[in-house]
């Protein structure tokens, strides 16, 4: 049985992120799979909480699609995930009802790849750097995936862009037909 997929989508200036309209085109329309715009969806940052909690309820997979802003997401993902993931509803003695779930996070980044090693000006590896969101999913009962990344959209040509774009795609269809993360 295919899984439910619910992309997150947050970036304060989507006009602006050819990358991230690339990996949006990619996936939008498939069979399955919830496109949610947040910034479209709450530009004054008034999140209406029972309904994305009904979205995550309705969904076995959850993808927070956005740039890497300061080594973390833009700033409603924040407000989202204070507001959201409850005590009670996604954590807590009876917060169970994200228990079992796919959280995956599909990020582009300004800077190369070589720039997120040890050895890099960055210091870390994205995947060092996502340990908040990998830790609020394990706190929520989730299965954190490993984190779809688009590294150097600020120099990436067109035909490369297209490659990773259609990458998005195969990583969306796979989870959704169960071939990766846990058994549905």
């Amino acid at each position: 049985m295919p899984r439910r997929i619910l992309i997150l989508y947050a970036h304060p200036m989507p006009r602006k992120s050819r990358a991230n309209r690339a990996l949006c085109e990619a996936v939008l329309g498939l069979e399955g799979v919830t496109f949610h715009d947040l910034y479209e969806t709450y530009p004054d940052f008034h999140i209406d909480v029972r309904k994305e909690q009904a979205l995550l309820l309705a969904h076995d997979v959850i993808v927070f699609q956005h740039p890497f802003y300061w080594y973390s997401a833009p700033a409603l993902i924040k407000e989202w995930e204070d507001l959201v993931l409850e005590y009670g509803f996604a954590y807590g003695e009876k917060g169970i009802a994200l228990k079992g779930k796919l959280w995956q996070q599909a990020i582009t980044t300004g800077g190369p790849a070589e720039a997120y090693e040890p050895t890099g000006y960055n210091r870390f590896t994205v995947r060092q750097l996502l340990a908040p969101f990998e830790q609020t999913a394990h706190l929520c009962g989730m299965e954190f995936l490993e984190p779809f990344i688009v590294p150097g959209v600020l120099t990436i040509g067109s035909e490369e862009l297209q490659i990773e774009a259609k990458r998005y795609r195969a990583c969306i269809e796979t989870l959704r037909d169960g071939e990766a993360g846990h058994a549905p």
